[in-house]
């Protein structure tokens, strides 16, 4: 499953699945306890694939920082937790995005990308990282050899 399907959804904790669509928003199922919402178009709702984080000199794509994040760990729940201090995020994520724009990029930013990345981890959908970096190399690929 790619990151097109992963949901983050304003006022609810953790990250959801889309499961359908409806003619008024989608049906999503939680990573967490796997229970079935209902969410209307009125929600505010991110797909993961379109966040990204800022740097200093560009947007970092959300799916590039998650597999920085699953490189450093080996592909194994994070060292820390998102309810660490302020400090001890802000260093983590430094190792992880060395040039991250501070400025723009607050605590509670780093603890949601520690978080999904736990529940990604967890739902053993850090693979899809890999196979979205691999379709988008093949894309390019084949539209240079044309």
């Amino acid at each position: 499953m790619s990151l097109d399907k992963i949901l983050a959804i304003s006022g609810k904790p953790g990250l959801y699945e889309i499961v359908t669509q409806t003619r008024t928003g989608a049906v999503v199922q939680s990573l967490i306890d796997k229970k079935r919402i209902t969410v209307g178009a009125h929600s505010n709702i991110s797909i993961l694939s379109e966040i990204a984080i800022y740097t200093l000199a560009e947007e970092v794509p959300l799916r590039d920082v998650l597999k920085k994040v699953m490189d450093k760990e080996n592909g194994q729940p994070t060292s820390i937790s998102h309810k660490d201090g302020k400090d001890s995020l802000e260093e983590y994520f430094f190792d992880v995005l060395p040039d991250y724009d501070e400025d723009r990029v607050y605590a509670s930013d780093i603890k949601k990308v520690i978080q999904w990345y736990n529940l990604l981890q967890k739902n053993n959908l850090l693979e899809a990282l890999e196979t979205e970096e691999d379709t988008s190399t093949s894309s390019v690929t084949t539209e240079e050899e044309e």
